[in-house]
């Protein structure tokens, strides 16, 4: 027994010198309260980042497919009034939506950019009993009411009970209503009166898009939309104005969920016209992303750079720009992932190690190299050679 405990001694690495040996300095002293220091310094950030999570960043190939894109926005025009500005959606599959109106809201605002109502959609007039009957005459026994469409209905049994209803019959034949009051609906319903009302005010839209998950666009203009020779437009002849002010504040706009860290570089730009027409651009590059936290909890959503642009006056040869706010965006091949995760317990002890161990040398070195310095200092100057 004896014999193994003397073998076990014999590979001690650390032997032990007779305290009656040791030499202790004032510089050694220095030197051992700053490195203790600077030693519990470095522990508590090791703590600190044991204690965190951390956030591994990946690029991977998008391969999704079939699936949709949620646009998030909070959008305010302070001149543009609730009832003549309207949402479109549209992409390079040729997928349409115009006139948007479910999920989004509108808030009318006063000069001074106080709600005076909100409300779904749609010009707010009441609708009338009985416009112009279609037929003519008098209703019949058992008869049902219908409203002339003035030549715009799709089949004849098709009606138009309302100015809303006109409009929206014309627009799919592609036509644009240019003086509402021959229109008995609108004229009845007082749509261009409503209108005038309503000037000088501003709106405050927000809502969100479920789009295709593919390039597209959408925008905010003026009127109701629909497609002329393959070409889109809008019926701002409707409301007999020479411009429109475009100026807005995106308060926010987002493509999918918020997820910690997430920077949209939109939230909070504001633009003010000061031609009398013209169409503001923002082109987006949206890049599919992807955030799990330290529980294993997914968010699928999106970060997205910009540019800007602003189009006045004419775009083509006696073409005019359509006056609004377009949203062009295109999707990015690559996916970035977020992945939160703990550093383990045993990357933690070895860095803990390696802070107390390489403090603990290199302190030991700058002792020892101040220690035999001055030695020889004080040796020379015994010698009177030190000058």
């Amino acid at each position: 027994m004896d014999n193994i405990m003397s073998r076990i001694r014999s590979l001690d690495a650390y032997p032990k010198i007779n305290e009656d040996f040791y030499s202790r300095t004032l510089s050694g002293g220095v030197i051992t309260l700053a490195s203790s220091v600077f030693m519990l310094l470095l522990f508590f950030s090791e703590l600190r980042l044991y204690l965190h999570a951390v956030t591994e960043t990946k690029l991977v190939v998008d391969t999704s497919r079939g699936e949709t894109l949620r646009i998030n926005f909070d959008i305010t025009f302070p001149a543009l009034p609730c009832s003549i500005v309207s949402v479109d959606a549209m992409d390079i599959s040729g997928e349409q939506h115009l006139d948007v109106r479910h999920d989004i809201i509108k808030k009318r605002l006063d000069s001074h950019g106080n709600v005076i109502e909100t409300r779904q959609d749609g010009i707010g007039a009441p609708k009338i009993e009985k416009p112009l009957q279609r037929h003519g005459g008098r209703l019949e026994h058992n008869e049902t009411y219908c409203g002339s469409c003035y030549g715009a209905e799709a089949a004849d049994d098709d009606c138009c009970n309302s100015c809303e209803d006109v409009r929206e019959a014309y627009r799919k034949k592609g036509w644009a209503i240019s003086n509402p009051d021959l229109i008995d609906q609108c004229k009845r319903e007082g749509f261009l009166q409503k209108i005038k009302e309503e000037d000088g005010e501003g709106c405050n839209m927000y809502g969100f898009l479920e789009v295709n998950k593919v390039a597209g666009n959408f925008h905010f203009a003026p009127g109701k939309s629909f497609q002329q020779s393959s070409v889109h437009v809008h019926d701002i002849l409707t409301f007999q104005k020479d411009s429109f002010n475009i100026s807005h504040k995106i308060n926010r706009l987002t493509f999918g969920d918020y997820f910690p860290g997430v920077v949209n570089p939109l939230d909070g730009v504001q633009w003010t016209q000061h031609t009398p027409n013209g169409m503001y651009q923002y082109f987006i590059k949206v890049v599919p992303t992807v955030y799990t936290d330290v529980n294993g909890h997914t968010i699928q959503t999106n970060q997205f750079s910009v540019t800007e642009h602003f189009r006045g006056g004419e775009v083509g040869p006696g073409v005019q720009a359509i006056p609004g706010v377009f949203f062009f965006y295109d999707l990015s091949p690559i996916k970035v992932t977020f992945t939160e995760q703990h550093i383990s317990f045993l990357h933690f002890l070895t860095n803990v190690c390696a802070i107390v161990g390489g403090i603990f040398t290199v302190s030991g070195i700058i002792d020892s190299f101040i220690y035999h310095g001055q030695k020889a200092i004080k040796k020379k100057i015994e010698l009177g050679k030190f000058s």
